[in-house]
């Protein structure tokens, strides 16, 4: 059993003149125990909507979300409570999420009290570990969040969702509003906690480039869909999707000329307006009459289309599904 299970999950919201917008439409994925699953696409593709739905921040509008064989879809505010134990979350500012009237200390201690958990010596002895385990010193308990630098404010919610040791961890885009070496600093720090802790980690980026560095398997999205899902080393070595070889080719890497690199011509099509067929249709440089007509399955190809000990799924006609 996995430990979370998303059965065809989707997300509108009411657009203009009636319209429905769909940012997530039909998602299907699992997350395993102690597992890294990135999440990458596009800004505006749907990924973050994703991460706030599971998590039931939002709520969904069709589909179910199982966590550890448990359906959460439909549960009530009490019977979720005892669920959000288990289920946390890092979002991109590090400075919003935390009351800049609250000490780091009262902030991080704040998710213990909600939930009753240990005496006022117990809570402040689990701050100081981790405050430890986040590399921010004993003393930080006591002072405020403005008298720290975006890093340490993102360690401070890092030490936050870590309060109740969270079973799955949602990371949506949580070093894209910091500097690129602090950057490293935050992915470092994730990754060595998933290992110390065993945490699973549904970790959010637009950039593939994040994402590697910290994921077991890649889901790309687009327009609100999965277009392409497998093993992180088997998504950067060989992408099928053209969406995806178009990510990939953005990232500067030794020995590849900048010639060389995908440029998508256009913006994403208007999700209260998708195109027919394969959304992707309008912007990719390998379209078939097909795209146009019929939106091609998430799948795993057929064997003869892909490398021998492929393990990936893709939605794309290139690869008729096996």
């Amino acid at each position: 059993m996995s430990l979370l299970e998303l059965r065809h999950l989707s997300k509108t919201y009411p657009g203009a003149n009636g319209a429905v917008v769909q940012a997530v439409s039909d998602v299907s994925l699992s997350i395993e125990a102690g597992e890294v699953l990135g999440i990458v696409g596009e800004s505006g593709c749907g990924k973050s909507t994703l991460g706030r739905t599971l998590l039931r921040l939002v709520e969904p509008s069709g589909g179910e979300i199982l966590f550890e064989g448990q359906d959460l879809t439909h549960l009530g505010r009490r019977a979720m409570k005892p669920v959000r134990r288990d289920l946390q979350v890092i979002f991109q500012d590090p400075f919003g999420p935390l009351n800049p009237r609250h000490t780091v200390g009262g902030i991080i201690a704040e998710p213990l009290k909600v939930h009753r958990v240990g005496s006022r010596a117990e809570q402040q002895a689990r701050v100081a570990e981790l405050l430890k385990l986040v590399g921010l010193p004993e003393d930080a308990a006591k002072r405020y969040p403005h008298e720290f630098s975006g890093g340490q404010r993102q360690r401070i919610a890092i030490a936050r969702a870590l309060a109740l040791e969270p079973k799955l961890l949602v990371a949506d885009e949580a070093v894209s509003a910091l500097d690129v070496s602090i950057q490293s600093q935050i992915i470092n720090l994730i990754a060595d906690l998933r290992r110390r802790l065993n945490l699973s980690i549904l970790f959010i980026s637009h950039d593939l480039s994040v994402i590697r560095h910290v994921s077991d398997r890649i889901a790309v999205m687009y327009l609100g869909r999965i277009v392409e899902i497998g093993p992180a080393e088997e998504i950067m070595a060989a992408p099928k999707h053209p969406y995806t070889q178009a990510l990939l080719s953005a990232i500067p890497r030794p020995g590849v000329a900048r010639g060389q690199r995908i440029v998508l011509q256009g913006e994403l099509p208007d999700p209260a307006n998708p195109p027919s067929g394969c959304a992707f249709h309008t912007r990719c440089p390998k379209v078939m009459d097909i795209c146009h007509k019929v939106r091609p399955p998430l799948a795993h190809p057929q064997r003869e289309t892909v490398e021998p000990d492929s393990r990936s799924e893709v939605a794309c006609h290139l690869y008729p599904a096996a």
